[in-house]
């Protein structure tokens, strides 16, 4: 019941302020433009004071690291292709080949273990 009252209020203001809006726009159109841009300038000031003296200093040291990692990476990765043929070049004219040795697969996976119950200690239940 509450939020329906509410709602009404807030309807019949905006309806109120678009009116007065509307009939301060064709009495003086200019006056009208001047005090727009007047609240938006003197909103944008505010904004900006609050943004350079409160929200940039809430940057923690986390954020700056990570962004120091992201410029080292960018650097490091931004010509892959010389940087890995010129090592690749290096190596092979430095060290002679050495044979690979072949893996084969192991089939069981080490960090599954089969648990044998106690399978042979099961009575016959037909008995009793």
């Amino acid at each position: 019941m509450f939020r329906h009252k509410f709602s009404i209020w807030i309807y019949i203001l905006l309806g109120i302020a678009i009116i007065g809006l509307g009939s301060k726009l064709l009495t003086n159109p200019t006056g009208f433009i001047m005090n727009i841009l007047i609240i938006a300038g003197v909103g944008a000031l505010i904004y900006g004071a609050i943004y350079f003296f409160i929200l940039r200093k809430r940057t923690t040291d986390d954020l700056k690291k990570y962004k120091k990692a992201v410029k080292q990476s960018k650097n490091r990765y931004k010509n892959p292709q010389t940087k890995k043929a010129s090592t690749a070049n290096s190596i092979k004219r430095n060290q002679p080949v050495l044979k690979k040795k072949k893996y084969t697969k192991k089939t069981d996976a080490p960090h599954l273990r089969v648990i044998d119950g106690k399978k042979q200690k099961r009575k016959d239940r037909a008995t009793f």
